[in-house]
């Protein structure tokens, strides 16, 4: 809901394309703000959206993935995720992310929320869903640059994962604290 005091949005005076490569577009703006003050250089970062999925299981077991990221160096557990396709909407990218990935599908899709990775730089955003009722339909089926390995762990385990510091990517916790939460009553049952 906006207020009637709330900052209005730049006009940009200029805008320019730094480099342009589909996994990384950088675009300059020069920027006048509603004050007078101007950002002659400020960088956007374009990306197409992003999907995940909190994918639950028949017998209520949640569907992670654990796969290396060299921009932290480290294997952690995630959720199933993966780039929407020019032309494809995020609920059909995620069902294909979360087929392909682990090899699970089918159930009750709903959106579970919207965010952005950095909205002062990032013009993209991640969809994410929950899945429930999903079962094992198929083995995976990767991309030749994806080593992907697939855990189903109990909602307890989700919890130990996010409070042990598991889970690092905070596109992927946000939506998997939120369904915990929902699921487990409130705060106390997360901690």
């Amino acid at each position: 809901m906006p207020f009637d005091n709330d900052p209005r949005p730049w006009t940009v005076d200029n805008s320019e394309y730094i480099h342009q490569l589909p996994w990384f577009t950088v675009r300059r703006d020069a920027i006048r703000m509603q004050n007078g003050a101007t950002i002659p250089n400020y960088f956007i970062f374009e990306y197409p959206d992003w999907v995940n999925v909190v994918a639950v299981t028949t017998d209520g077991q949640l569907v992670l993935i654990r796969q290396y990221r060299h921009g932290i160096g480290g294997v952690h557990y995630e959720l199933c995720a993966g780039v929407v396709d020019p032309g494809e909407a995020p609920m059909v990218a995620a069902q294909r992310e979360l087929l392909e990935e682990t090899g699970f599908g089918g159930g009750h899709w709903q959106p579970l929320m919207s965010l952005s990775a950095n909205p002062g730089t990032h013009a993209n955003l991640t969809h994410s869903f929950l899945a429930t009722g999903v079962e094992l339909k198929q083995a995976q089926h990767l991309e030749s640059t994806e080593e992907i390995t697939v855990h189903i762990v109990s909602r307890e385990r989700a919890i130990e994962i996010v409070n042990n510091g598991e889970m690092m990517q905070s596109l992927h916790l946000a939506p998997l604290l939120k369904y915990l939460f929902e699921m487990s009553g409130g705060p106390a049952g997360l901690i």
